[in-house]
This record gives structure tokens, C-alpha cells and sequence, in this order.
């Protein structure tokens, strides 16, 4: 169902940090030099195979590779190198909300983020009412969205995104949204899903969620594969690693 080849990523810092006018500017007068070598490697040489209806957990230290790795299995970036090969249809779930307008309502964006995702209207009518009693914001839905905390926007985004079952799931942290009445919703939702075959790659720092959903683990570390197995086994390795 996807199959990581070898996949490396790069990054350019001098690029990165000098892409704005000011900051030219600033190394006009400072006559800053850049190094000869700015590049870091978000992924190096990573491979392994999620196969259909297996959720495969990513556990790694902040800065590992993790949300860069979704990002390339997602199509959102291109790997420097390596391959990527996916079959299914994929169902993003990286930055909820990165697809609303904040000065639209819930109600309008609701249909935006939906046409995002490939949804029709006549399929968002269809499902409104669902959508609506899912995110638990019936009061607020001709409030515009920038007035919403992170919390209520995250809680629409992710009604929106999980309105059907997708074939592959790739997910970054959103359990851990709203609050906790709604994040057990949330894994109950993703049960559900998993139950129902969808192929899901899953990215949390929470232990736990990993064990009670994951088939199989890939640890990262500075973008590299430390290890890929069982879950129990390879968590417990993790946390032990963590905490000397």
C-alpha cells in the first residue's frame, strides 16, 4: 500500500533563513558570509513498506524526521531522493485547520475545507448535519473562525477530514485535540477507521496511543531508521532510551 525507498530529504538553511528582504538587507551591511555547507538532513536513506490495513506508528525525539516524512508520503514535498510508491487514496490529516479562512464562519468553512479535501457539495449537505453534531460547535457555526481557540478549530478540521473512511490515513498528533471528552471521540473515530481496513501511518509522542493503535513501529532519529517492529517491544526500548 506504500512503500518508502531509500528516501532522503534536504534542506538548504542559508536558503531557508535568507528568503526575505529584510533579512538581505541585513547581510548587505553585516557583510555576512554564508557557510559553504548549510544543508541539514531532515531524512537519510529511510525505507520500509506499510502494507494494506496495517497501522504503522513513527516514535522519535522532536526534530527526527517524523512530520517530514508525512509530508513526503503526502505529496506535500518531493524527497531529495528516493522513492515513494502509494497505492490508495490518501487522506492527509497533518495541519488540521491549515485550510480554513478565518474570517469565514464554521458554517462556510465547513464547505471550503471540504472542496479541499475532494468533498462536493451535494456531498456536504449530505453530511452537514453529521459534520456539525461530530465537532460539537452547533452554537458556534456563523461565528468566523478566527474568533474559534485551537481547540474548536481543530475539532471542525478533524469532523471534516474523518466525514468518510479513507483507504490510507496519514496523521500527525490529532488525538490530542479539543478535550479529552472529544479526544476519546477522536480515537473511537480512528478505531472505527482502522477496523473498517483503512491503512493508516501515525505520528504522536504519546506512547500509549501508539500501543493501543499501531500494528507495527518505526522509531526515527536525526532522520535516520533506528529500528521497525513490534510495538510493545520497540515503544518500551524508546521510552527507556528517553529517560537516561
Amino acid at each position: 500500500m506504500i512503500k518508502i525507498d531509500n528516501v532522503s530529504m534536504k534542506f538548504n538553511l542559508a536558503i531557508e533563513k535568507d528568503f526575505s528582504l529584510k533579512q538581505a538587507f541585513v547581510n548587505i551591511f553585516t557583510q555576512k558570509k554564508k557557510k559553504k555547507n548549510d544543508d541539514f538532513w531532515a531524512l537519510k536513506n529511510v525505507s520500509f513498506t506499510v502494507d494494506k490495513g496495517e497501522v504503522v506508528g513513527l516514535i522519535g525525539s522532536n526534530g527526527a524526521g517524523k512530520s517530514t516524512l508525512l509530508k513526503v508520503v503526502s505529496g506535500v514535498m518531493k524527497p531529495t531522493s528516493g522513492k515513494v510508491t502509494v497505492d490508495g487514496v490518501i487522506s492527509p490529516m497533518i495541519e488540521l485547520g491549515a485550510g480554513f479562512d478565518g474570517n469565514l464562519t464554521a458554517r462556510e468553512n465547513i464547505y471550503l475545507n471540504g472542496a479541499i479535501l475532494g468533498y462536493s457539495k451535494k456531498f456536504l449537505n449530505e453530511k452537514f448535519d453529521e459534520i456539525v453534531e461530530f465537532s460539537e460547535l452547533k452554537d458556534f457555526l456563523d461565528v468566523p473562525v478566527k474568533n474559534f481557540s485551537s481547540g474548536m478549530t481543530a475539532k471542525l478540521a478533524f469532523s471534516i477530514a474523518t466525514i468518510v473512511n479513507p483507504e490510507i490515513l496519514i496523521v500527525d498528533e490529532i488525538l490530542s485535540v479539543g478535550d479529552i471528552k472529544f479526544q476519546e471521540k477522536s480515537k473511537h473515530k480512528m478505531m472505527e477507521m482502522i477496523e473498517g481496513g483503512t491503512t493508516v501511518l501515525y505520528v504522536s509522542h504519546s506512547l500509549q496511543s501508539i500501543k493501543d493503535l499501531c500494528t507495527k513501529v518505526v522509531w526515527l532519529e536525526h532522520g535516520k531508521v533506528v529500528k521497525i517492529g513490534d510495538t510493545n517491544k520497540i515503544c518500551d526500548e524508546y521510552y527507556k532510551k528517553q529517560m537516561q
